[in-house]
């Protein structure tokens, strides 16, 4: 009966494990999402909209 205890609560830290990881991955997604959104938006007022930069041409 011991061995079964041990498997359900092994189970139960797996199960519990996965739902951490995932909502930490999710978490990091979304905050590397955003850096580079914040990068790419520095990026273009860099190049482009800082004053004395010139617009591209076609």
């Amino acid at each position: 009966m011991e061995n079964l205890t041990y498997y359900i609560v092994l189970l139960l830290m797996v199960i519990i494990g996965f739902i951490v990881v995932k909502k930490v991955v999710g978490c990091l997604m979304k905050s590397i999402i955003t850096i580079i959104l914040i990068i790419v938006m520095i990026a273009l007022w860099y190049f482009f909209l800082r004053e004395g930069a010139t617009p591209p041409t076609l």
